[in-house]
Order: structure tokens, then C-alpha cells, then sequence
């Protein structure tokens, strides 16, 4: 069964070098862990923090740096850019009003990378 994931949370990019610790945005129900997240909590910053360096391609940042090393890919810092909430979320827990997050969730990033949840942030809450 999925786990409810709270702040604390370690999430990953595929384009990213480096995890990250995930944040979710304080709602009126409290976990000993920290605040769960709901599939909303998915803003670059603010509930996503950046994982290093991006190696992604499709970031113009990447395509830039990589064409003036003449073609060798270099990584560049990541600044995730994500305006989709995460999917699928919670079929039958709500928090806020919306879905809640647990650790089978993904979220998109528009340069390519697929983030998704390492370790929950807590292990007791299961979410279906």
C-alpha cells in the first residue's frame, strides 16, 4: 500500500545529479513526521527543491553549454520547472481538498525529468 508522503521527504529527478528534500505546504491535518503533502505540492522552490546539477538535454541552459564544449554534454544547475500537479495521487484521501501524495506519485519536469519519491517521510500512513 502507498505511503502518505509528508516534508522530509527525499525525492529524486532523473535529469537531476542530487536528491532533494520535498516540502509540502502546511494544511490543517498535522503528522508527527511533518506536513503530508497533497498532489498539489508542486512548486519549483517552494515544495520542489533543485536536484544540482540538470543534465537534461531540452534544458536550454544544458543545450547551451553543451554546444559551446562542442557537443560534450555539460550539466548545468537545476531549475526545476514543473506545472502539473503530481499524478496519480490518492484515490480516496483527500487533504486540502485535493488528493493526496504518496510515494508512487510523479511529477514532470518540462526539460525531460521524471521526479519521483525516494523515502516517504514516514512510514506508519498508508493512502489509498
Amino acid at each position: 500500500m502507498p505511503k502518505q508522503v509528508c516534508s522530509g521527504a527525499q525525492v529524486s529527478c532523473s535529469m537531476g545529479l542530487a536528491p532533494s528534500a520535498f516540502n509540502a505546504t502546511p494544511k490543517v491535518v498535522a503528522m508527527p513526521a511533518g506536513p503530508p503533502g497533497n498532489v498539489q505540492d508542486s512548486v519549483p522552490f517552494l515544495n520542489i527543491t533543485p536536484f544540482g546539477m540538470c543534465r537534461s538535454p531540452a534544458n536550454p541552459s544544458v543545450a547551451s553549454a553543451t554546444a559551446a564544449a562542442a557537443g560534450v554534454l555539460t550539466p548545468m544547475p537545476c531549475v526545476p520547472v514543473t506545472p502539473a500537479p503530481w499524478t496519480p495521487g490518492a484515490a480516496m484521501v483527500q487533504l486540502g481538498g485535493m488528493p493526496a501524495l504518496h510515494d508512487g506519485c510523479t511529477l514532470q519536469c518540462v526539460w525531460g525529468g521524471v521526479i519521483s519519491v525516494v523515502t516517504p517521510g514516514q512510514v506508519a500512513v498508508d493512502v489509498t
